[in-house]
């Protein structure tokens, strides 16, 4: 039987392992395959910094609403999605009245669910659920545009993006959002649900790029600038902290001898004769620790101890 050369052998090994470097001292390549679908999506820590903010948004959004219909409502966020233009469109409904912002910064998507409703209690309606099964009127368009401003100015304060101003524009179909967008950008749908009287449905604050790229820096400003305010006011030396803590402080009178025959008959309104004289000073302790004389007293509508003098280290120990 022959034996394999030590350059079959070799060779063998590297066809094996590719990514093995050729001489000793080189380092090892880390190859990882590219997933383009992944590309320009938020990172866990800016998600959760994205979601946290627009919660405080839906909680603007429905002090807004509240002050428009005073009726009793709820607004709250529900999910962050990222998706290709296509998938986006693909999933909003034909008839959803959609409001593009600034030339497709931000789009306002808000289901017929929620429109009717809304132009009902506008309309002194009591706003009650309806089926959607035709589309809106021009007045109608021209009522909920201004609910779409009211939605985009609730999230641009929120939002405290300096130099930005966002300003609505007409109602467009679903399908103009292809014309808007590059067909490989990445949108950001934030879905809230809000609840108006009997109706629930739901509206959408979708943002491009661009806009999302602004608010991670905003956001990343913001974490650093926390990050210094708290590095330039450190905290406060044991000592003063030490001193706001609280401490159980008693009056009492020590060594008090009652008999079991008075304490048998106690009920509720009876005296306790503690055979002490009026004069005898209590002692005020403080965790268990004997620090002054005192005498009860009243400051004001509370009760209070006077202090007389200390007490020393001798009867300290004696107790």
């Amino acid at each position: 039987m022959s034996t394999p050369s030590q350059a079959a052998v070799e060779a063998t090994a590297k066809s094996a392992y590719p990514d093995q470097p050729d001489t000793p001292g080189a380092r090892a390549r880390s190859i990882h395959s590219c997933n383009f679908r992944a590309a320009g999506r938020l990172s866990n820590e800016d998600a959760r910094a994205v979601i946290a903010l627009h919660e405080t948004v839906a909680n603007h959004v429905a002090a807004a609403f509240d002050a428009l219909f005073s009726i009793s409502l709820d607004v709250k966020f529900a999910e962050l999605n990222q998706t290709s233009v296509h998938e986006h469109v693909a999933g909003v409904p034909p008839l959803c009245f959609v409001v593009q912002c600034s030339s497709g910064l931000v789009t306002v998507e808000i289901d017929l669910d929620l429109v009717f409703p809304i132009i009902e209690l506008l309309m002194g309606g009591a706003g009650n659920a309806r089926n959607a099964d035709r589309d809106l009127s021009e007045i109608e368009e021209e009522v909920m545009r201004d609910i779409a401003a009211l939605i985009v100015r609730a999230a641009e304060a929120v939002w405290a993006i300096p130099g930005l101003s966002i300003a609505p524009g007409s109602r467009i179909k679903p399908s103009a959002m292809l014309q808007t967008f590059r067909p490989t950008e990445k949108l950001t749908a934030l879905r809230f649900e809000a609840s108006l009287g009997n109706a629930k449905g739901t509206f959408n604050l979708t943002l491009s790029n661009p806009l999302l790229d602004l608010l991670t820096k905003q956001i990343a400003t913001d974490r650093s600038q926390k990050k210094s305010r708290m590095f330039s006011f450190p905290a406060p030396p044991l000592r003063e902290r030490i001193l706001d803590c609280e401490m159980e402080v008693l009056t009492e009178l020590p060594e008090l001898r009652v008999s079991v025959k008075d304490l048998v008959t106690l009920a509720p309104g009876s005296v306790l004769k503690l055979r002490s004289s009026v004069r005898t000073p209590a002692a005020l302790t403080c965790g268990g620790r004997s620090l002054f004389q005192a005498v009860p007293v009243r400051s004001g509508q509370q009760r209070a101890a006077q202090l007389i003098h200390r007490t020393s280290n001798a009867e300290r120990k004696e107790r």
